[in-house]
């Protein structure tokens, strides 16, 4: 099944959820879909254009407000630019352009075995340093912004990724916009 923008329209799909969720590959999914940019722009994007690590820039962002303020404002400005699929932390709470918000859920263990088999490492470690990442995202988005990221009740579509494979996702956030008449079959 195949599908586009209607002609006219432009389309800002916003996709949130914790890492480990899915939200790069479903958000490069739909971008490839109907063929409109992917804005990923992230702490990792941010650490590997600072030559850093992901733990430096997540250590750093504790004290220093100017990582987190400069991730989200700079996505939502390329955001605002065109027609885009917007997947971050933040995007459904940063981007009220967006037509669609979707938040992407998974288990804290799932999570960490899908980070896992991405980076490698000690599963171990690797729920340790993720449990921490969540507890620091959550402080530092409340103080920054007064978001409460465990808090989307507003969203368009909450979908568990668990039990629903990235085409899944894909198709049921393509569902929405068709049933909004933003895009349509071809």
């Amino acid at each position: 099944m195949a599908f586009k923008i209607k002609d006219g329209k432009e389309v800002r799909i916003a996709i949130s959820g914790k890492s480990g969720c899915g939200n790069t590959t479903v958000s490069t999914l739909l971008s490839e879909i109907l063929g409109i940019k992917l804005i990923n722009y992230t702490f990792r994007t941010l650490a590997q254009e600072r030559g850093m690590t992901l733990a430096q820039v997540i250590e750093n962002a504790k004290t220093d407000d100017s990582y987190d303020k400069y991730t989200d404002t700079h996505q939502v400005e390329l955001a605002k630019a065109e027609s885009c699929v917007l997947g971050s932390r933040l995007a459904i709470w940063m981007l009220k352009e967006a037509d669609i918000k979707v938040y992407l859920k998974l288990d804290e263990d799932t999570r960490a075995k899908r980070i896992l088999n991405r980076e490698g490492g000690d599963l171990e470690e690797i729920k340790k340093f993720t449990k921490m990442r969540d507890s620091e995202d959550t402080r530092r988005y409340k103080e920054l912004y007064n978001i409460d990221n465990c808090s989307y009740d507003f969203v368009d579509v909450e979908i568990d990724t668990g039990v629903n494979n990235p085409e899944q996702v894909a198709s049921i956030i393509l569902e929405k916009l068709k049933e909004k008449g933003l895009v349509e079959e071809v």
